[in-house]
Order: structure tokens, then C-alpha cells, then sequence
């Protein structure tokens, strides 16, 4: 598949804004994390800045932007509709949620329903993100039992390694969130190593005879029914060299998992500010790693459509 930065951005960064906001609303309401002003202001408005900016973004990839409202009205039938609306339901208890954080200076009570509510909401529509993909029967890399779970997996590690540092840089440091940032990013390594050896060994039933109905010998394809590439080609036939790709995978190891977890361990063991430094650095280092890894979650997914083309 072409893998769109527009779309690439969109999965990462709400990925990790949904992530946030959940365990915000999760530690907020448990009294986890202190109802500090500023740090609530800081969190929350990350955290709606990703989801906004990586929504926005996504826009970018339609070929009429402005019908993009339409896409609600499928929500029966479409993941696509269904995290919209989802999306647009979220912001209703996270907006109270930062409402009585922010003005009343408190996170239980009904603040604490709030965040608790809103987690739902960033869970269910993380789900959705993921449905999206895993519900697609010609992408045999996208439509496995790995592609759900791994939306999740990832939303709850990046956020997770963003509240850290939120809270180390507030000097407020919870050994909780920290302990839980960094298991997250080793489960998530794990799965993502277990998800390229499903793929690497996955071998696709499908073939240019039964794609074309036509048995007997070997189908093949003498010339293409057009001149150059189309629409099919240029977003479905996306091909990626093997050398590039291995590359690539280790880039997101390293900057994804290996790194924020040498990181994070080293957290442990030095003060304010420097627990605050290493943080901030392992949250960059891996948006930047889960970029790459979303670039090759594109890149790498073959549609059954390309056997038409003789790929």
C-alpha cells in the first residue's frame, strides 16, 4: 500500500494523544497524579493536540476534503464512519474532564466519571483505528489477529512514555507510570517482532487463477489494459525492496523500543532534571521510531488487486 504521510501521521500521533488521554483520565481519576493545574493543562492540551492535528491530517488524504462530514453518515456499516463518530464523542467527557481539572482543581467526583468516560471513549475509538485495517480481507497483512491488539499496544506505549515525561518534567515522578511505560514498550516490541515474522511467513492462498476465476495453467498477464500507472497502482502496488525494508525495521527498534527503553531504565536511577531530560528524549525518539513503523505498515501490505497487474 502507498504509504501517505498524511495518513502515516494520523495513526501515530492520535494513536498517541488517544493514549494519553486515556491514562490521564485513568491516573487522574485514581488520584495517581496530582490535579496540578498546569501539568493538567499541558496533558490534556497535548493530548487533544495530537488527536486534533493527527485527525486534520487525515483529511489530507481524501480527494475532496471539504465532503469529509459525509463519512458520519455511514457509521452502520463503515470502521472508518464509526471512528469518526466515535472520535467526535470522546471530546465530550474529555472536555469535562479537563473542565473540572483545570477550573474546580480536582479530578474525583464526577471529574473522575469524566476521565473515566473519556478513556472509554479514546479505547473504543483507538479500536475502530484498528478495525479499519484489520477488517480488510484483500490485505492479508492487515486483516490478522496482530493488527488490533497492536493499535492498542501502541497507543497505551506512547502515551504512556508521554506521561512519564509529562511527569517527570513536572518534577511530580510516578514510579507507576514509569513501570508502566516501560513493560508497554517492551510488550510492544515483542509484538511488533512477532507481527513481521507472521507477515515474513505468510503465504497468500490467493493467486492470478483463482483472483480471475479462470482455471487450468498458469495465468499471467501479457500487457497492462493501460499505458501508464492508475489510481489502483499508485495507492495498492506501493513495493518496497527487501534490503529497505530490513533497514527500516531496525531503524524502528531502535528508535521505537530499544532506545526509549534504555532510556526509561536509566530514568530510575538519576534526579530532577536530568530523569526529566532522558524522559523527554525517549518520548521523542519514539513518536519519531512509531513514524517509520507506521510507514512500514503501509509499505509492506500487498492488495490482491495488484495480481491483476501481474505483481
Amino acid at each position: 500500500m502507498h504509504p501517505a504521510f498524511s495518513v502515516v501521521f494520523f495513526t501515530t500521533a492520535t494513536g498517541a494523544g488517544y493514549g494519553l488521554l486515556a491514562l490521564l483520565g485513568i491516573f487522574g481519576g485514581f488520584q495517581i497524579i496530582p490535579a496540578d493545574f498546569w501539568l493538567g493543562i499541558v496533558g490534556l492540551g497535548l493530548a487533544l493536540g495530537l488527536i486534533a492535528a493527527g485527525l486534520l491530517s487525515s483529511t489530507g488524504h481524501l480527494g475532496r476534503p471539504e465532503r469529509a462530514w459525509r463519512a458520519f453518515s455511514q457509521w452502520r456499516s463503515s470502521w472508518l464512519s464509526r471512528e469518526g463518530v466515535a472520535s467526535v464523542i470522546t471530546f465530550i467527557p474529555a472536555g469535562l474532564f479537563g473542565i473540572g481539572w483545570l477550573f474546580f482543581g480536582r479530578t474525583g467526583g464526577w471529574v473522575a466519571i469524566a476521565g473515566f468516560l473519556a478513556a472509554i471513549g479514546a479505547v473504543v475509538t483507538v479500536c475502530t483505528t484498528g478495525m479499519i485495517y484489520a477488517s480488510l480481507k484483500p490485505i492479508a497483512q492487515w486483516h490478522s489477529r496482530y493488527t488490533l491488539p497492536a493499535y492498542l499496544i501502541f497507543a497505551t506505549m506512547t502515551g504512556s512514555v508521554l506521561l512519564n515525561a509529562l511527569l517527570q518534567s513536572f518534577g511530580v515522578a510516578s514510579i507507576a507510570v514509569l513501570a508502566l511505560s516501560l513493560l508497554i514498550t517492551l510488550l510492544g516490541w515483542g509484538w511488533k517482532l512477532a507481527t513481521w515474522r507472521h507477515n515474513d511467513r505468510l503465504e497468500i492462498p490467493t493467486t492470478a487463477n483463482t483472483a480471475t476465476g479462470l482455471a487450468g495453467g498458469t495465468v499471467r498477464s501479457l500487457e497492462w489494459p493501460h499505458t501508464e500507472e492508475n489510481y489502483l497502482l499508485k495507492e495498492m502496488g506501493f513495493r518496497i525492496a527487501r534490503k529497505h525494508s530490513a533497514k527500516l525495521r531496525r531503524i524502528t527498534q531502535a528508535l521505537a523500543f530499544w532506545l526509549p527503553m534504555l532510556l526509561l531504565v536509566a530514568v530510575f536511577s538519576v534526579p530532577y532534571p536530568f530523569a526529566a531530560v532522558l524522559s523527554a528524549l525517549a518520548a521523542i525518539a519514539q513518536f519519531a521510531g512509531m513514524l517509520v513503523e507506521r510507514w512500514l505498515f503501509f509499505a509492506e501490505a500487498k492488495h490482491t488487486v495488484t495480481l491483476y497487474y501481474g505483481r
